[in-house]
This record gives C-alpha cells, structure tokens and sequence, in this order.
C-alpha cells in the first residue's frame, strides 16, 4: 500500500509491516505497541511523543538523531553502543553519565610513582 500526501490517522493492529519505509512523514504523539519493526527504514520522520511499548527494536542504527528527554525503562540494552554524541544532562539509574565517564577517564589516566 503506498500513502502519498496524505494526511491519515491510522489504526494498524494485528498486521505484519515489516520491510516498511517511511520517508518525510510525521508521526508525532502515535502510539507503538506489541510491533516488530525488522527492516523498517525511517528517515526525515516527526516521532515527538511517540510512545513505544512491547516492541522488538533490536539491530536498529541511529543517526544524526535528537533523543532530548528520551526516558529509556526495561528495556534489553545488551550490546547497545553510543558513540560521537551529545551526554549533558543524560543520566543511567539517576547517575550522569558524564560524571561516570569522567571517573573512568581519570582511573585509566598512568598513576604518578613516588620517588
């Protein structure tokens, strides 16, 4: 099915839309529940206030992505990687990642000797 300049609310249940692509499109304020979205292509796309519940996400790539205020809860992390972006503010268990990072950085810094 092709949705070209439209302005649609749709109610998908129970349908298998996987391999989809959605380009230039707004889904702002949409709920995604109970979804595997394996081979979903999304680009140029309006996701503010999504909420998205009981989905398969895993092997998704991100990029050139705004996360602000992202709230990330039970969710399988395992393998997950970061990398190239922004952290102000970004907290893991209440915990700031860049005071995390920090500590790290200055336990991996060579220890001076004592003559």
């Amino acid at each position: 099915m092709k949705l070209h300049d439209v302005k649609e609310c749709l109610d998908v249940h129970k349908a298998d839309i996987s391999g989809s692509t959605y380009d230039d499109v707004n889904m702002s304020g949409s709920a995604i529940g109970n979804v595997n979205l394996a081979g979903c292509s999304f680009k140029n796309v309006n996701m503010s206030g999504v909420a998205i519940e009981d989905a398969n996400l895993s092997g998704w790539k991100v990029s050139d992505v705004n996360f602000a205020g992202l709230k990330i809860t039970q969710a399988n992390l395992q393998g997950a990687s970061i990398k190239d972006s922004r952290l102000d503010g970004m907290t893991i268990n209440g915990i700031l990642v860049t005071d995390l990072l920090a500590a790290y950085q200055a336990r991996q810094a060579p220890q001076p000797t004592s003559a």
